[in-house]
């Protein structure tokens, strides 16, 4: 049988029928007797009690992972306020599920809870790679990632994201097993026959020059140069957003300022010349400070980055959907049982009713195989070896190959 995807997306009133109308016709198009894994991300407008509770019951209670979200999209369709399932069935697969709470105030005893529950080495397969889910109103995904690559002690890739509500910013979930639960962290561990692949990418570009984070706290960016935080953005902003009918001194509303923000993002270097990772400030505090969704370190320095450019953003996606294709195929696959796409909830609201284009490009890459995809406040793509593996406005994949027959 070697490895199999099946998705399905819905939406109505009432998340439990929604629920199992997803779940339901995923497994039709499964056609398999078995379900080893389900995965459900579903719009923080339903309950997330019974959109989990169905579909354990409808899946014999599988090991299931998952977490509310700001969209949903399948290979078939891009939505939002929609309850999104896929189901793995593999015989190449071993899958292995924990989750911890308490992750905001301890991440690493949290993370340390989670590794306990899950094996060391699974014989007979050597690959490993960790699916992290994240309280997306925790302000610790890059601290969270980092502990999870150093405790598990193993070479390791992990994706994931950070949970999200629909852009309320009030409460986010995740799902492990019969568990749906705030301030808590899931880890879904594959062990695997042979590798999986994964790529990461965005379509900002530089904007400013060399600034330095002069004093933070956790997860808050208070000045920037020895100035309030939201002065200096300001500053470096405002010609680029006044191209695009944008004055930062009305932006008032907090919708409005974290659209801005989407655009005009924080960039960190990474260890490839010209390279980014990407750092969402969510909001402003009173005092001008920025709020983020990982911890800022004090003396850090980066550029504001601007993601105004659709071609770019769009590009962006197909762009990680081939280097994940690439890898795969240079590692000499070139069969695919689907792709575990982990979105960015910003990137919809820079592309507007251009996001399904961004999904389109995926399965311009990949035709014809299964994409589950969710926007996240925060994306997770770490290889071993790398030291940061936090992301922000960005798209994450997994490509899962199929190696049936071998």
């Amino acid at each position: 049988m070697g490895t199999r995807l099946a998705t399905a997306l819905r939406k109505g009133k009432n998340g439990a029928v929604v629920a199992k109308e997803a779940v339901l016709q995923a497994k039709e198009r499964l056609g398999a007797s078995r379900v080893n894994l389900s995965m459900v991300y579903s719009s923080s407008m339903y309950d997330c009690r019974e959109v989990v509770d169905v579909v354990r019951k409808a899946t014999n209670n599988a090991p299931l992972i998952g977490a509310s979200t700001a969209g949903e999209f399948t290979e078939e369709k891009v939505d939002r306020g929609s309850v999104a399932v896929g189901l793995l069935c593999s015989d190449d697969i071993k899958i292995f599920t924990a989750m911890a709470k308490g992750v905001t105030q301890d991440p690493e005893a949290a993370i340390k809870e989670v590794v306990a529950k899950l094996p060391n080495n699974v014989e007979g397969y050597p690959c490993l790679t960790a699916i992290l889910l994240i309280d997306g109103l925790s302000g610790v995904g890059e601290e969270v990632t980092l502990l999870a690559s150093y405790l598990f002690g193993k070479e390791l890739k992990i994706v994931g994201g950070m949970a999200s509500d629909d852009f309320k910013m009030e409460k986010t979930f995740v799902f492990s097993d019969d568990n749906v639960c705030t301030d808590a962290v899931g880890v879904c561990l594959l062990a695997s026959k042979t590798p999986l692949f994964t790529s990461v990418k965005h379509g900002h570009t530089v904007l400013s020059g060399a600034l330095k984070a002069t004093r933070c706290e956790g997860n808050v960016l208070y000045e920037i140069n020895n100035r309030p935080a939201w002065e200096i953005w300001k500053e470096e902003t405002a010609q680029a957003a006044k191209k695009r009918g944008v004055d930062v001194e009305k932006l008032k509303r907090p919708s409005e300022i974290a659209r801005f923000f989407a655009n005009y993002i924080l960039g960190l270097a990474t260890e490839k010349e010209g390279e980014y990772k990407l750092r969402w400030p969510a909001s402003i505090n009173r005092d001008g400070s920025l709020n983020f969704t990982c911890g800022i370190a004090e003396g850090s320095v980066f550029r504001i980055m601007d993601g105004s450019n659709l071609e770019d953003q769009i590009n962006a996606a197909e762009e990680a959907a081939g280097i994940a294709k690439e890898s795969a195929e240079n590692a000499g696959y070139s069969e695919f049982a689907g792709v575990l796409v982990f979105e960015c909830a910003v990137r919809q609201w820079m592309l507007g009713d251009r996001f399904p284009e961004s999904v389109d490009r995926f399965k311009k890459v990949l035709p014809g195989v299964p994409m589950l995809g969710w926007e996240a406040y925060g994306e997770i793509r770490l290889d071993p070896g790398q030291f940061s593996g936090f992301h922000g406005a960005t798209t994450v994949a997994l490509v899962i190959p199929n190696i049936k027959g071998e």
